[in-house]
């Protein structure tokens, strides 16, 4: 709406001020009205000529608003404080970091092939029975939540052209180079796109997320937009609970996963067959090797089995693993053949070195041969039964 005030010289002085005190509050009102919601109002958005003087910083859980102006001054479009974030898959993690984004403000949708429907109602999220119910009620941000194995069938399944155009997908799989050329591939040009990895689940922030990492990849956000504002907005939620945020390519990602992350699987799924029990003198060592067998078993094969999967690094490690620890029993029974080797050649003694006895004893002499005659077992056979004829011979 465009107002426009005329003043003629003939209008007193006072009018005049009077007009463009209106001019001025009505002016501060509109942009306000544009910028809040009825629940929270700000009177600290001021206008000069061709820029906006913002309010005081936000702080604690309001989220940054960025605010664009066109030559003249005016105000284009602004994001609004709270975004509206539907996730997909609606399982334990699925649930885990929906507390995270509620804490934050924001309004949490949800689906998911279980009905977690009475869950949502106690929790104040809005659940839907299939995904075309929360596509069209238009998230801002798509939050993948679903297994690694059942993605693809998850992102081929949405009806994208139910939602707004600059919609935002994000994911949070312990992959990054599998979901996003998924993505890619599948997404409509404008949709946004932001893979990101919370290093952490339900056991290791049910104290918070403070000082924990959380990987992110901006694939595909249009830059000096609302949807670039929405993206911030997003990965803001992390970084006020505390993250320490860690900004990575979807293939470094996966290298560092998969010597870290992968590893830590694959040794907890060993010890879970090793039937490993607690006992009385338990080292703090042992303990540690206890907890890890209980977290990684916690955590679904399929997971564990994608990780595997959909990660082209992993094979790599698996092999790895199995070099090492080939290496060690290397060391291990090749120290041991030493030991034994010595004491053997050591301790046997020669027949030219027997001690003088007074009485003759039972015990027929047992020395190893020359090493010319122990060329194979049969040879050493052959010389045990000379020895032994030689023995028979003097005892008559």
């Amino acid at each position: 709406m465009a107002a426009s005030f005329h003043l003629c010289n003939c209008i007193p002085p006072n009018v005049a001020q009077t007009k463009t005190r209106l001019k001025n509050q009505y002016n501060k009102s509109l942009a306000a009205s544009m910028l809040f919601s009825s629940t929270r109002t700000s009177t600290s958005l001021l206008k000069s000529s061709s820029k906006l003087r913002n309010s005081k910083p936000m702080t604690g859980k309001s989220l940054r608003v960025v605010n664009q102006l066109d030559n003249s001054g005016e105000l284009l479009k602004c994001s609004s404080e709270a975004l509206k974030i539907g996730i997909i898959g609606f399982g334990n993690f699925g649930q885990f970091i929906a507390k995270g984004l509620q804490r934050q403000g924001h309004k949490v949708l949800a689906t998911s092939r279980s009905d977690y429907s009475d869950y949502c109602h106690q929790q104040g999220i809005e659940f839907f029975g299939n995904v075309d119910g929360l596509c069209e009620a238009q998230p801002d941000v798509v939050l993948v939540c679903s297994s690694i194995l059942s993605t693809e069938a998850v992102i081929r399944g949405i009806p994208f052209d139910k939602l707004k155009p600059d919609t935002i997908f994000a994911d949070v799989l312990s992959v990054k180079q599998f979901p996003r050329n998924l993505f890619l591939e599948v997404l409509p040009p404008g949709f946004g796109i932001v893979c990101t990895h919370p290093m952490f689940g339900p056991e290791s922030g049910k104290k918070g997320w403070a000082d924990l990492a959380l990987v992110f990849d901006k694939v595909r956000i249009a830059e000096t937009s609302v949807q670039e504002q929405k993206c911030d907005a997003f990965l803001s939620i992390f970084e006020q609970e505390g993250c320490r945020m860690v900004e990575m390519s979807c293939e470094e990602h996966d290298r560092h996963a998969a010597g870290s992350q992968f590893v830590t699987h694959t040794i907890g799924r060993i010890l879970s067959h090793l039937e490993l029990e607690s006992t009385p003198i338990n080292t703090k060592g042992y303990e540690t090797l206890l907890h890890l067998r209980k977290n990684t078993v916690s955590d679904s094969f399929d997971l564990y089995y994608g990780l595997f999967m959909y990660n082209v690094n992993a094979t790599e490690q698996i092999e790895n693993l199995d070099r090492a620890f080939e290496t060690v029993k290397q060391k291990l029974f090749g120290r041991l053949h030493d030991i034994l080797r010595k004491q053997i050649v050591e301790r046997v003694p020669a027949a030219s070195a027997a001690p003088p006895s007074a009485e003759p004893s039972s015990a027929k002499p047992c020395f190893l041969p020359n090493a010319d005659d122990l060329r194979d077992l049969t040879s050493f056979a052959a010389q045990q039964e000379r020895i032994d004829a030689a023995g028979g011979s003097r005892s008559r």
